[in-house]
């Protein structure tokens, strides 16, 4: 019997996120309180720009941004928000970028969870993903409950279940 496996990943869906954005654009636009303060919401490449008048009404375009991220499917843990930094004219910026691929310590920790399972499959890193390969396939549907039950600082899915 031909050996089965699966890759475990992080990738984000940047059509949904610059969805998302459009959204979340025109929401800031109409709103009194954000449109009142001149919030801002700007596309830069791969990365999301708030600008606003103050940390507060920064905060609430967040939470806009973030409402229409979470209908769009795009998971919250890969966000990675910048500082608040300090804008011309008295005004504040933050820089949300997202994590694509998973980190290295955590692809470590991934394989050391499989191998403390003790079951008959082998993880093996390959850049930012790793690869779990066995016989038998009710092993790797034991291996996907447990990494599913993990938590991690990065959303995970499994692809090229074969």
């Amino acid at each position: 019997m031909a050996d089965s496996s699966f890759d475990v990943v992080s990738q984000i869906d940047f059509q949904e996120v610059r969805n998302a954005f459009g959204q979340a654009e025109r929401e800031i636009g109409t709103r009194y309180d954000l449109k009142r303060v001149g919030a801002k919401l700007e596309l830069e490449g791969e990365a999301l720009v708030l600008e606003s008048s103050d940390e507060f009404t920064l905060g609430q375009a967040r939470e806009v941004v973030e409402s229409k991220l979470v209908k769009r499917n795009v998971h919250l843990k890969s966000m990675r928000p910048g500082k608040v930094e300090p804008a011309s004219g008295g005004r504040v910026r933050q820089r949300i970028t997202f994590q694509q691929g998973i980190p290295t310590e955590t692809c470590r920790r991934l394989v050391a969870e499989v191998k403390k399972a003790k079951l008959r499959v082998q993880a093996a890193i390959q850049g930012d993903s790793v690869r779990i390969s066995g016989k038998s396939k009710d092993d790797l549907q034991a291996v996907i409950t447990l990494l599913r039950s993990l938590d991690l600082d990065v959303p995970i899915s499994f692809t090229n279940y074969r």
